[in-house]
């Protein structure tokens, strides 16, 4: 019996992805299975009942889910964010956990870009506003997203600076990136923070009222990683103190309405995630799933668990 494959995505792949997704799975002789769109949680347990492996973007994968998939084998995260999937009840379950990480890293940073050029410019509002040309940059988690931040912050002309407690300083020099020794390091030294940490134990709330107060004036903090780490209460008690701060975010915070009725003039998140919504970052997560899955079943390949 060949092995079937389910896309589950509340927030559907681009056509173009699911093409390439198909021909991966199909060449290797399995079955591609389609839940897009659903609404009911119900609809996600049916749907994961009787298939072999399934693709997901950020639909959840929680302990329920998990266990209803008795010959689920191998879920992948097309992206590099996985805190969607319960990774305890993974294992429990003799289930393998993947990401696809740097397949949207591109489109990451170029959104990165698009939400500081608007900041500084005063959110387009006719008056004057400053450029990035000069400024200091300091990218917080120096990964896959991280180096494009870099790449792309260099053509735009900014000093940049990183601070990653899992590189050494060497690694992050050599890219012609400024190491700092500390995050407190990076947040004294840059006008312009971008966060790219993953939301952990240790990162959650991490982004504080002291952290942030070692802020130079006017300065732009940028959030295209996870809602989760912000101490959302206390970044509402340093915007009322510092008004010269501005925040920009990629992840609509749970207190959004307050930030906007208060700090309209310094303050602006998507309506939704929008760091990885390109074409072009669909296919590749996409398809990077696809072949991850094929290589899992094929040749026992690993590479990208997240789970033990």
């Amino acid at each position: 019996m060949s092995k079937r494959v389910l896309i589950a995505t509340d927030k559907p792949f681009a056509a173009e992805a699911v093409k390439g997704i198909r021909s991966v799975i199909e060449k290797a002789g399995y079955e591609l299975v389609l839940l897009e769109k659903y609404t009911e949680k119900q609809q996600l347990l049916d749907a994961v009942a009787d298939v072999d492996a399934a693709i997901i973007r950020s639909d959840i994968f929680d302990k329920d889910v998990l266990s209803s998939a008795k010959q689920l084998k191998i879920v992948v995260r097309a992206g590099a964010g996985y805190d969607n999937i319960d990774l305890d009840a993974a294992t429990a379950n003799g289930i393998c956990a993947m990401n696809t990480p740097g397949q949207n890293a591109n489109a990451v940073a170029e959104l990165v870009f698009g939400l500081a050029v608007y900041a500084v410019r005063n959110f387009y509002n006719g008056t004057s506003g400053s450029e990035l040309l000069g400024k200091k940059l300091g990218i917080h988690a120096y990964g896959n997203v991280g180096r494009n931040v870099a790449r792309i912050a260099k053509g735009f002309g900014m000093d940049v600076y990183a601070f990653d407690p899992f590189l050494s300083a060497e690694a992050i020099e050599k890219e012609g990136v400024k190491a700092v020794k500390s995050v407190e390091e990076l947040y004294t030294t840059c006008q312009f923070v971008s966060l790219h940490i993953p939301a952990t134990a240790e990162t959650k709330n991490s982004i504080n009222f002291e952290l942030l107060s070692k802020l130079p004036k006017k300065a732009l903090l940028l959030n295209t990683a996870r809602k989760e780490v912000i101490n959302e209460a206390e970044i509402v008690k340093f915007m009322e103190e510092r008004t010269d701060f501005k925040y920009v975010t990629d992840i609509k915070p749970g207190n959004h309405e307050e930030l906007a009725a208060k700090f309209a003039d310094r303050y602006f998140s998507t309506p939704k995630k929008m760091g990885a919504q390109t074409g072009e970052a669909n296919t590749n997560a996409g398809i990077a799933a696809a072949n991850q899955i094929v290589d899992f079943f094929e040749n026992g390949n690993e590479r990208f668990r997240v789970n033990k």
